[in-house]
């Protein structure tokens, strides 16, 4: 198999969709359909089972997809670090950061400069809206991202940070007067929405309270920026990670602590396929230094 036919089948193992496959590697999918039957005659047998509704990997996919993984990575892996030494340079590992959260820990990146000298990092900004896009379409190596993350084709990696979860309004609403709320309260007030995974929704803005009571959904929202006014008048609340206050210290919205919610974790996020040298030192970087 040519490693563009392994990029093929690795893709299809991972959307188990023909569209999406052909969106991600931008072919038709009548090509993938033509470049999965050719591997299926190289191997001598079926790679997938497809009807109407689903596309499945059956068990020589399956077996297949776990023997071609670490080869493809690392024959990248290899790639990757020769084209650098050709070039004399090294390429800047580029970290995506959600919302307005624009810092990694300094410990971490210092740890990166000994392991990788002259390796630089370089932010870029990514939205909850599409929080995974980026990495899938390869404008950034790596992301910071709250848990969970349940995606079959990403990797989770080690724990940045760990941070309180905190409630934001309007600075006249009526919760604003007590020092700490609770997840009983957003049975009383709207709650804002955005457009992220149903888990994060679910984890972040539940449906019921602890007691069983509904948490009635206010406006939904794709950006920070959109969240604002919403808060600022008062319209509905929102619970968000405790360090929005550090970059949102507007006089019309004030932070409290959700006293029984459970803590944010933040972890490094990267595509399983793309892996490299980078990504797995600053990984280690990471874990050497967390908290």
């Amino acid at each position: 198999m040519e490693m563009r036919d392994i990029e093929v089948f690795l893709t299809l193992a991972e959307e188990l969709h023909f569209g999406r496959t052909a969106e991600r590697l931008r072919l038709t999918p009548a090509r993938v359909s033509q470049i999965v039957k050719q591997a299926e005659r190289r191997v001598g047998g079926t790679l997938f089972e497809r009807t109407s509704r689903r596309v499945s990997l059956t068990p020589l996919g399956e077996q297949l997809r776990d023997e071609l993984s670490e080869t493809y990575a690392a024959i990248h892996d290899v790639l990757d670090r020769a084209r650098l030494t050709a070039r004399g340079t090294t390429e800047p590992l580029r970290i995506g950061m959600i919302s307005w959260r624009t810092e990694m820990p300094g410990p971490a990146l210092d740890r990166l400069s000994e392991r990788m000298p002259g390796l630089e990092a370089n932010l870029r900004s990514i939205t909850f809206a599409d929080p995974f896009g980026p990495l899938r379409s390869g404008e950034i190596d790596v992301a910071v991202l709250w848990l969970p993350v349940r995606e079959p084709d990403l990797t989770v990696g080690p724990v940045v940070d760990v941070e309180p979860v905190v409630l934001a309004m309007s600075a006249s609403h009526p919760l604003a007067a007590a020092r700490t709320v609770s997840l009983e309260d957003l049975a009383e007030v709207p709650v804002m929405g955005g457009a992220r995974p149903e888990y994060w929704r679910e984890g972040l803005v539940p449906s019921r309270t602890p007691s069983g009571r509904p948490v009635p959904l206010g406006p939904t929202v794709t950006t920070s920026e959109e969240m604002i006014p919403i808060l600022a008048t008062g319209e509905a609340v929102s619970p968000m990670h405790a360090h929005a206050a550090e970059y949102l210290p507007l006089p019309a919205l004030v932070y409290r602590p959700i006293v029984d919610a459970p803590p944010a974790r933040w972890a490094l996020v990267w595509r399983t396929a793309t892996e490299n040298e980078r990504i797995r030192a600053f990984a280690e970087a990471v874990r050497a230094t967390a908290p």
